[in-house]
């Protein structure tokens, strides 16, 4: 995994939303295990494991919305703007939601009119076919596909667009491909600065043998590459229209839109590229002719204006505000705007890290678990509305997440249970130890912050509570000696498998300042575990692998105790159509959006 800027700014605009609203949301549920405590609560609704798409399941066009029409405009309410336009700096939620309708990669996933879910080819023929074990993968690009400028795409493009992810100016998008390719989390060393200077990856690594072809090759099996490939962060860029540092504020669109105007912190109009042949995309309807998209305008703001539903409001909907805290209970309850909303999961799991490298009994580690009111901490982040009580690490949008799990019985016993953890306590010998515990000064998070400090308190503990600014938040817990013994550290996947949650939370050999193994956790046995699940080529096998590693993680080391799972709810104007929560996408699916024509 990377160092922390790219995955810290998806945190900072997604996990560490929590603090400002009830932006995020998601839901697991538990039951029992653990020491013997447990129960079963409802159970969650997952998702299958996602097939990777052949020949016939990637051609275009995407499955048509039932009742929709082409023409109108949609007009989307959003409080960040987009700091990144060139997708190879995409990494934060917000700027990938609104890149999709402009950017196109080698992959995508498509939710289909049946509600269902696959790693489609987008720009290529198939989701990838992979040979000698998942260390080489081939992909052939579709015919007729072009940039807005009307220049082909090629696998020339292909190739400059995995190079230059190695240029030292490109820091803030994935590295999963760049680290996969180099075998190194000191990637850049593979190709330094990039293909600016005459430089290529060698075709033991990346081959483009004629203009529709690509070859990757890989030193360790990579069996997740199609879901890789579909982020945002891999999406084409023009070799020919490539203006390095430039092309973050003039990228050439490959997708359905073009930016027809984008003023930063203001506004943004898209209209239709008039190269986008739908015949050739799989995934992207493109009903609107036009999207004219307003930042600046937080949760509370749009929520009001989309509750009113006047005007041009009408036709609007935001794809990352959510439904803000004081106006959830009457969102949630009338029927007049229930049916104008949106719910599902999001990817971000809310949870307690534990520095094992200074909390080193696992019985006190586990008398913290047991000490925590997970219903009280909750109710701090705007209650259920916004997210649902979770026992385990491993979200319930995940292929291999089982109902029920609850390992310490938080979820059954959602108040705490002090003596329990008084009694581990006193098995260490360790009543009235110490807690180093630092938490930022959002409302919320401060809110929880005395929840956790009087349980643990209760418990036998003596809490040292320190609170600091919410912009440096992960600047204080992210060094190695962070001087902290417990922290809330959210994380959200990057795509629909536990594989990009497990190694960069739990993987010892990635613990390093800045880096996002929190809990500090090195164990052999789960290093080993990582490497072995990594390599499975079978995704349902590999599925329940990962989640009987968290299993072993979070029971055996309890080295970061889940807390609760995030719930997105978006509301949108009456003369929007084809409104669908998009699990991948973690919003509404903007690729069914449609204006209702009165």
């Amino acid at each position: 995994m990377s160092g922390r800027s790219p995955r810290a700014a998806r945190r900072a605009g997604a996990a560490l939303a929590l603090a400002g609203a009830l932006l995020l949301g998601a839901c697991s549920s538990g039951g029992g295990g653990g020491d013997g405590e447990g129960g079963a609560p409802p159970a969650a609704e997952g998702l299958d494991t996602i097939p990777f798409a052949d020949e016939a399941a990637s051609t275009g066009p995407a499955d048509p919305v039932p009742g929709a029409e082409p023409g109108g405009t949609i007009r989307v309410l959003q409080a960040a703007s987009p700091a990144h336009l060139d997708p190879a700096q995409i990494y934060v939620s917000s700027q990938s939601t609104i890149a999709r309708l402009f950017h196109r990669g080698l992959t995508s996933v498509r939710l289909d009119a049946e509600g269902d879910y696959a790693v489609v080819g987008d720009l290529a023929t198939d989701s990838g076919r992979m040979s000698e074990g998942g260390r080489t993968w081939t992909f052939t690009l579709k015919e007729d596909l072009y940039f807005e400028d009307g220049s082909p795409i090629t696998s020339a493009d292909i190739r400059h667009t995995v190079e230059r992810t190695f240029a030292d100016f490109v820091t803030n998008g994935p590295t999963y491909l760049q680290q996969w390719l180099a075998d190194d989390t000191d990637y850049r060393g593979l190709l330094p600065g990039g293909p600016y200077e005459g430089a290529h990856l060698p075709d033991s690594v990346l081959e483009t043998p004629d203009e529709r072809t690509v070859v990757l090759h890989f030193p360790a099996p990579r069996p997740d590459l199609p879901y890789a490939l579909a982020m945002t962060g891999y999406a084409v860029v023009s070799e020919e229209g490539d203006t390095r540092e430039g092309y973050d504020r003039e990228p050439l669109a490959s997708g359905p839109y073009r930016i027809e105007e984008f003023r930063p912190d203001r506004s943004m109009t898209l209209v239709r590229n008039d190269y986008w042949d739908p015949a050739t995309d799989p995934a992207r309807t493109a009903y609107p002719d036009r999207w004219e998209i307003t930042f600046g305008i937080e949760d509370p703001a749009s929520t009001a204006r989309l509750m009113a539903d006047n005007g041009d409001d009408r036709y609007a909907i935001s794809f990352n505000n959510g439904v803000d805290p004081a106006n959830a209970p009457a969102v949630s309850s009338e029927e007049r705007y229930r049916e104008r909303l949106v719910s599902g999961y999001q990817p971000y799991v809310a949870a307690l890290a534990i520095n094992t490298q200074r909390v080193t009994d696992v019985r006190v580690r586990r008398a913290i678990a047991h000490a925590l009111p997970l219903s009280g901490i909750l109710q701090a982040y705007g209650g259920a509305f916004g997210g649902e009580l979770t026992g385990g690490q491993i979200s319930p949008l995940l292929p291999g997440f089982q109902p029920g799990y609850d390992p310490y019985g938080l979820v059954e016993n959602d108040r705490g249970d002090p003596e329990r953890a008084r009694e581990l306590l006193e098995e260490a010998g360790a009543v009235g130890q110490e807690l180093n515990f630092v938490h930022h000064t959002g409302t919320e998070d401060a809110r929880a912050a005395v929840v956790i400090e009087g349980a643990l308190e209760e418990a036998g503990f003596e809490v040292n509570r320190r609170e600091v600014a919410e912009a440096t938040y992960y600047d204080e817990i992210g060094p190695v000696d962070n001087g902290y013994d417990i922290y809330r550290a959210n994380w959200g996947h990057d795509w629909l498998s536990a594989s990009t949650v497990i190694p960069p939370l739990f993987d010892g050999r990635l613990i390093f300042d800045d880096g996002n193994n929190y809990a500090r956790l090195d164990d052999e046995e789960v290093n080993a575990e990582i490497d072995r699940i990594s390599a499975l080529t079978d995704q349902a096998e590999a599925a329940r692998e990962w989640f009987e590693l968290s299993r072993t993680i979070l029971e055996e080391h309890a080295a970061m105790i889940p807390l609760f799972a995030y719930r997105q709810n978006i509301l949108h104007g009456s003369l929007v159509g084809g409104a669908v929560f998009n699990n991948d996408l973690g919003t509404v699916d903007m690729n069914r959006l449609h204006v209702i024509q009165e």
